[in-house]
């Protein structure tokens, strides 16, 4: 039994590392394409780079999630579990963010689309 129990706290260690090091990867290429959007100065820029965030944050999510399988100590759940509540927090500021943004980007191509037909330039 005590195999198993040190397999699982490999697996979840392994496990932890990579849905962390996959947001990481996430957020960061998010962050460049952002960067470059920005320059461009493309309207979706805060859109697109507020989904990267989501998703590179839910990856890290996972990875505190996992983590939670190796904690025996009450100060450590208490640590995880805030981390845990402040990374939900954050993807709910961030989901919120994206509702706006995409009725933003919706009202800019209905405008643009209106314009077209009207023949405005």
């Amino acid at each position: 039994m005590e195999h198993i129990h040190e397999w699982l706290d490999i697996i979840c260690e392994v496990g932890t590392l990579l849905f962390e090091f996959i947001g990481v990867i996430i957020l960061l290429k998010s962050g460049i394409v952002g960067i470059y959007n920005y320059i461009r100065k493309n309207p979706y820029t805060r859109l697109e780079l507020a989904k990267g965030m989501a998703v590179g944050l839910e990856f890290k999510m996972g990875g505190e999630i996992l983590r939670t399988v190796g904690v025996t100590r009450w100060q450590d759940i208490a640590m995880v579990g805030g981390i845990i509540l402040l990374r939900a927090a954050l993807a709910l500021l961030i989901h919120w963010e994206i509702k706006a943004d995409e009725k933003e980007c919706e009202a800019l191509v209905n405008n643009n689309h209106d314009r077209q037909e009207n023949g405005e330039k």
